[in-house]
């Protein structure tokens, strides 16, 4: 008898012939979310689990006596509570390395519009404007040459690395909680201490992950050791970012701007600040957001998922839930 798995979101039909091989499934292809009435109803039954962004706590799990994986489509899993997982024995996976280049340009696209206000001149010429000559409102700065500072060395930190060195020749500095000598003689960038990195970048570009540790890691703090002419570019998770000390040090001017694809609440309620402001470019969280990388990432999930309803150690298991380490 064939495993049997609940999908939370339309998946690829590759996707699903692939998994359909293996298992027997159900898919929720409704745009609204499933009653969870409904999905606690379906848990009662299935060995593995695909979520959209279903928290995956007690309450849920309580409902799912043989769930024995979930399998996220995406990287980050912050709707793991994976202390509950381990205790009950259940596998969780995520699907890094396929977005890696996508999130990097998104960066890059980021920074440029957020520099170079973008945005504002779009909205300029669609209303009728043109002339814009020397005035300083829709004057951008220069992206070419300045420095990048880097909070959060992993794969998309590298990838961006080469984007800022090899394509528009920054000087890049950054902050990590180990260094990476080879990527640092590979690319000539330098490591430097967080209020270093916070005092000498033109562009602070947040890539880190959420924890206890970096919760508001940004915060009125960091903000106050900013140049006064900096950008931050937020691409993390929205609450290594302290929301309120961003919009305060906007109002204030004691950064230039800010480009955010990350927010602490999502989505972002349409009375927040941020939408009101000229110099902050926001995005509804599309890092991964191509055709090609979201088709590859429900892949490597579906692939994760087979591979842990077949007892294998699936490839991409969290590190939190490997008990091999």
């Amino acid at each position: 008898m064939k495993p049997k798995v609940l999908i939370m979101k339309p998946i690829p039909d590759d996707v699903e012939k692939f998994i359909a091989e293996h298992c027997d499934y159900e898919i929720w292809n409704e745009s609204d979310s499933m009653p969870e009435e409904t999905l606690f109803e379906k848990l009662a039954t299935v060995d593995g689990l695909m979520p959209a962004k279903e928290k995956i706590n007690d309450s849920l799990l309580d409902h799912a006596p043989n769930l024995k994986i979930i399998s996220n489509i995406s990287v980050g899993y912050d709707n793991f509570d994976t202390d509950e997982m381990k205790k009950r024995g259940i596998m969780g996976t995520n699907t890094p390395y396929v977005l890696d280049e996508t999130v990097a340009d998104t960066a890059f696209g980021l920074l440029l519009m957020t520099a170079r206000k973008f945005s504002m001149l779009d909205r300029h010429v669609k209303t009728g404007g043109w002339d814009v000559k020397d005035d300083p409102m829709f004057l951008g700065r220069d992206v070419h040459h300045a420095t990048l500072g880097i909070f959060g060395l992993g794969r998309i930190g590298e990838k961006v690395i080469r984007r800022a060195v090899r394509g528009f020749d920054m000087n890049v500095i950054y902050h990590n909680r180990s260094r990476n000598e080879s990527l640092e003689k590979e690319y000539g960038i330098d490591y430097r201490s967080k209020e270093e990195v916070l005092k000498q970048a033109d562009f602070i570009l947040t890539l880190l992950p959420l924890t206890e540790q970096t919760t508001n890691y940004i915060s009125k703090e960091e903000f106050d050791l900013m140049k006064a002419d900096a950008f931050l570019i937020h691409l993390s998770r929205g609450k290594v970012v302290d929301e309120a000390a961003l919009i305060q040090a906007l109002k204030e001017k004691r950064i230039a701007g800010a480009g955010l694809d990350v927010y602490e609440e999502e989505p972002v309620s349409p009375d927040n600040s941020l939408l009101g402001m000229d110099n902050v470019v926001t995005l509804p969280h599309v890092g991964s957001a191509t055709q090609q990388t979201r088709d590859g990432m429900a892949m490597r999930a579906a692939e994760n998922l087979v591979q842990g309803l077949q007892g294998e150690k699936p490839k991409d298991l969290v590190k939190e839930l490997d008990t091999s380490q």
